[in-house]
């Protein structure tokens, strides 16, 4: 194999990563700040469509971790990015909360449950059945079905939550339709990250905390990629996949040191 170029830009991301259950995870904060001191490119992405960048940058705020908004990229916008391209200002029934509504609203999508072009399923903190069986009804009168993600599950204070992944399923044992997934693992979401960020695959690198998603999606898009074992998958489970990660790190803290700065001698 070719060396790699050195590493120019960053995709990292959010839940398991930066955070967990609402905290920091320790070194993100110097993670970040070096990414800033070193000017280069990076985007947070997440799988998460509840929110807006915006509601994001102030959660992450909150946390203690300063990310720019328009350095947070959700499944929400990448979803809404694919219908833009796929279907010009088209029409849509969502499933879903604000940060999928207003990405649609934003590329000029008509929200309605007349006749759309596409159901989209996205995450919502309770489903309704109301909601799903139109949703049913719809796509078996023709309307294609898309979802952001297929995380089966969410975490909650009280436990696991269905999550978008799980209701697609439903749907899908209902129709016999199987939903077209943007968000992670598909490495679309990957491309459209580097585009919106400016990054080329052979200087990028791909931080996550989970192998069926971050890496194996990382990988697919050829990114260098970095396991970081404060989130879902553990250092034992990593042996189960079939392809590996580039790198494994405790946590994000160990990989402050990866982030070149620029060299100041000539000055």
């Amino acid at each position: 194999m070719s060396e790699r170029k050195p590493i120019e830009c960053w995709l990292t991301d959010m839940d398991g990563v930066l955070v967990h259950e609402g905290q920091p995870v320790p070194g993100a904060k110097e993670f970040l700040g070096r990414l800033k001191q070193a000017g280069k490119p990076f985007l947070v992405l997440t799988n998460n469509s509840i929110y807006t960048p915006r509601d994001l940058h102030v959660r992450l705020r909150a946390a203690g971790l300063d990310v720019p908004v328009e350095s947070i990229y959700t499944s929400a916008l990448a979803t809404a990015q694919f219908l833009d391209d796929q279907r010009p200002r088209g029409s849509a029934y969502v499933l879903g909360e604000a940060g999928l509504t207003t990405a649609l609203h934003e590329i000029g999508y008509i929200l309605t449950d007349l006749d759309p072009d596409y159901v989209v399923l996205g995450e919502t903190r309770t489903y309704s059945f109301t909601a799903i069986t139109r949703a049913i009804r719809l796509i078996n009168n023709g309307a294609r079905f898309i979802a952001t993600n297929p995380d089966p599950i969410g975490p909650s204070i009280e436990g696991a939550l269905p999550a978008t992944g799980s209701v697609a399923a439903l749907i899908t044992k209902a129709t016999g339709v199987e939903p077209y997934f943007v968000g992670k693992p598909n490495p679309l979401m990957m491309r459209n990250a580097l585009n919106t960020v400016g990054g080329h695959s052979e200087s990028t690198a791909m931080i996550g905390d989970r192998m069926d998603t971050d890496v194996v999606s990382g990988m697919e898009a050829g990114l260098f990629t970095i396991l970081v074992l404060t989130g879902v998958t553990t250092e034992k489970e990593i042996e189960r996949y079939p392809f590996r990660p580039q790198r494994v790190a405790a946590s994000i803290a160990d990989l402050v040191d990866m982030v070149d700065l620029p060299d100041l001698a000539e000055g």
